[in-house]
């Protein structure tokens, strides 16, 4: 197991930035939201051009860079209509406009800081990813915008407010690589490999070198990196461990992606196909075969259980559920014995993954666990009372008030699905009186942390 933590020593280090450099920069906030687009785009292009190797970091289904997550994982506040469509192309236009936006008082994005560093750590960027970063961002904008206007004080305010946020992320991921077990790939194999349902498999993975594995946080992730034959490229992706930590091996449950949907235009018929699978999930579900070997990284993430004895009310929709299952199982078995309501939205039985699981959860431990499900698009044959308790979708009015333990002042909500999901379910949190303090979120992506 590696341990290699790579110095920064040889990055420019400038000092803090000055009232006029940060003036500077807030005045280029116009210019940003205009040209935004372009000089990411730009961005992207050359830096994959001279730097070829990152295409093996490259997310080919979903068109990011994977090491850089700096560029794309920025807060979403206060950003023009322009800059908020949310596709990954757009998104280090988003994290570039945030920081300007807020160069006077950066309290608005340091929440999320926390969550790139650990996603950083996760795919292994080192601090020579940011210089190479620097250096084609720069060189973009001052392609987009003009030389004439991108120089001088200008482009030293720019250099030094660069630098100075990248030794934020810089610093903080020395820390958490020194706390981690491993740095880098680790050779794991499929000890099991087990169907949940019509769309999610689990697979159990075990260290082939035998060595015991530190204790995770129930919610945090693991990345996986394989080869992809069709592309001739490594690739990487994150996935939730979906289990109690345990010495002998990590859990994660994956649903299988369709991959990206194209629309063709002919007349006025519009056709959608899918564009080619979610690369990754598409070769652990159909490819990877109990036995055979998967690279893995050591776990991250800032969105775990909490250690107090308060209430915990976990709130999902679909594959949503894989850390707060982790958590669940975590707080059915722990010795403080936690009150705990799990409220899930799924479609229907067929993609129910860990329905009979979860259910004999509750009935194992009436006095403690409580459950609501909700079936947005239930069959014919679903049953409500049976297969679930609504037949709709996940709406909180529908949720009894004990089950949401709304009584309890110092129950803690912990929500996971989409981002629509995450945004209503918050919102309507917060409307029922819950603190924002006790409402955990996690955003699985380049998106911004639900309000």
């Amino acid at each position: 197991m590696s341990k290699t933590i790579e110095s920064s020593g040889n990055l420019p280090h400038p000092p803090p930035l000055v009232p006029e450099q940060r003036k500077l920069i807030a005045a280029t906030v116009p210019i940003l939201a205009e040209h935004g687009i372009a000089i990411t785009t730009l961005f992207y292009e050359q830096l994959l051009d001279v730097n070829p190797e990152l295409r093996n970091d490259f997310s080919h289904s979903k068109q990011e860079v994977c090491p850089l997550y700096l560029s794309k994982t920025c807060a979403n506040a206060y950003l023009p209509p322009s800059l908020q469509r949310g596709h990954q192309a757009e998104a280090l236009a988003r994290a570039v406009y945030a920081y300007a936006a807020n160069i006077e008082d950066l309290t608005p994005i340091l929440p999320v800081v926390e969550r790139i560093t650990h996603k950083h750590t996760s795919l292994h960027v080192a601090p020579s990813h940011y210089a190479v970063v620097g250096k084609h961002l720069f060189e973009a904008i001052t392609q987009v915008v003009g030389a004439d206007m991108f120089k001088g004080n200008l482009y030293e305010a720019w250099g030094a407010a660069y630098w100075n946020l990248a030794h934020v992320f810089i610093n903080r991921e020395h820390e958490l690589y020194e706390a981690a077990q491993w740095v880098g790939w680790r050779e794991f194999v499929v000890a099991k490999k087990i169907q949940e349902s019509d769309e999610v498999t689990s697979f159990h993975l075990e260290p082939k070198d035998g060595v015991p594995l530190e204790l995770y946080r129930p919610g945090q992730y693991i990345s996986v990196q394989n080869f992809v034959p069709e592309l001739g490229l490594r690739q990487s992706r994150q996935y939730s461990l979906s289990d109690v930590p345990n010495p002998e091996s990590f859990h994660i449950s994956v649903k299988r992606e369709p991959g990206i949907r194209t629309v063709a235009h002919s007349g006025a018929l519009d056709t959608a196909k899918a564009a080619h699978p979610g690369w990754m999930s598409e070769l652990l579900h159909a490819r990877l075969a109990e036995g055979d070997s998967i690279e893995v990284a050591f776990p991250f993430g800032e969105f775990f259980l909490d250690d107090s004895a308060a209430p915990v009310i976990l709130l999902l929709a679909g594959v949503g559920l894989t850390p707060l299952l982790a958590m669940l199982n975590t707080l059915v078995k722990a010795d403080i014995k936690r009150e705990v309501s799990w409220v899930h939205a799924v479609r229907n039985e067929r993609v129910h993954a860990f329905r009979e699981h979860v259910r004999k959860m509750r009935e194992a431990h009436p006095d403690r666990v409580c459950t609501r499900v909700f079936y947005s698009e239930p069959s014919a044959s679903d049953g409500e009372g049976r297969d679930c308790d609504v037949r709709g979708r996940l709406e909180l009015e529908k949720v009894p008030r004990e089950v949401l333990r709304l009584d309890a002042k110092d129950a803690q909500y912990y929500v996971r699905g989409p981002e629509t999901f995450m945004s209503d379910t918050v919102s309507g949190l917060k409307s029922r009186g819950v603190d924002a303090s006790r409402i955990h979120a996690e955003v699985f992506g380049s998106g911004a942390t639900p309000k």
